[in-house]
């Protein structure tokens, strides 16, 4: 039996889904696409993945604003 991991289902939809031009996508495209985005994110936080790139990005924001004294 193949089982699919949900996040990477929507990480490869948000893919394909970005890369199609701007000026090709509807309001209501554009719209879909943050859904999808948000239901990602809600489905990577928990993970270890989703731990891993919230210290990176908190590491990265201290760096900035450390950079910026």
């Amino acid at each position: 039996m193949l089982t699919i991991n949900v996040a990477v289902l929507l990480a490869v939809i948000v893919f394909f889904r970005l890369r199609r031009r701007t000026e090709a996508r509807s309001r209501l495209d554009e719209k879909f696409t943050v859904v999808i985005v948000l239901a990602l994110g809600v489905l990577i936080a928990p993970t270890p993945v989703g731990r891993g790139i919230l210290d990176f990005l908190g590491q990265l924001a201290s760096g900035i604003t450390q950079s910026g004294r």
